[in-house]
């Protein structure tokens, strides 16, 4: 990349407003950290058609948390506690990570909530769909604030220090081609990286809420240097 402010492709949700009226929506603090990070954030809208042309055109991609994913695409059955994400968003996501992955191994992709958790499904890795099923500490994970601390051999942007977060499913295994790169104090998993891709990262945390500017910040700021 030049010294130009790289262009980063940012996943979106759908939301039925009004019955039958869809809209696209994203959380303002994902563009705002991006562009605080000295990124130019652009709102990737999941359309599947598009997803290839989506991926060619941005210098990177986050992919932003949302509801659980369809396990049923990976030959899982869906947990009764699982509040599925829209099918065309996951069809879009599930097929730009392929399309990544497949022609564009090179492009940097951090991927935050559950972001982190489709890659590590596109990887062939495994979820927990429902935390409290097994996890006395999963209520510390459900809209709050906890520590997190890096595995050995991660980059040293991973630090120790405390994240926010909201998510009732982890990963259990990321998957081949993926390490574990941090977890929280009661054993989950909290970030993931590719060995072989320059900058394919997942967290489980939301940086963009993160006050901790080394959790949260930070992250978006390793991102976009990856991006130049």
């Amino acid at each position: 990349m030049t010294a130009a402010r790289p262009i980063i492709g940012i996943t979106s949700d759908l939301v039925e407003r009004t019955p039958g009226r869809w809209s696209v929506t994203l959380a303002e603090a994902y563009a705002d950290h991006l562009a605080r990070a000295g990124a130019i954030p652009v709102v990737l809208p999941p359309i599947p058609d598009q997803a290839s042309a989506h991926a060619a055109a941005c210098d990177g991609i986050v992919l932003t948390g949302g509801r659980d994913p369809d396990t049923t695409q990976w030959g899982v059955p869906v947990h009764q506690r699982a509040v599925l994400m829209h099918p065309i968003r996951q069809r879009y996501e599930t097929l730009l990570l392929s399309i990544l992955r497949e022609r564009l191994p090179q492009k940097p992709v951090l991927g935050i909530c559950l972001g982190m958790q489709l890659m590590c499904l596109d990887a062939g890795g495994q979820i927990d769909q429902h935390l409290p099923d097994s996890l006395p500490s999963a209520h510390r994970h459900r809209d709050a604030v906890h520590p997190v601390a890096p595995e050995q051999d991660t980059p040293d942007w991973f630090v120790h220090g405390d994240v926010a977060s909201n998510h009732h499913q982890g990963v259990i295994d990321p998957g081949p081609g993926l390490r574990i790169a941090a977890r929280g104090d009661d054993g989950v998993i909290e970030a993931v990286v590719s060995a072989q891709r320059p900058f394919y990262v997942g967290v489980q945390w939301h940086p963009e809420r993160t006050a901790d500017p080394r959790m949260g910040l930070d992250i978006f700021k390793a991102f976009v240097r990856a991006v130049k």
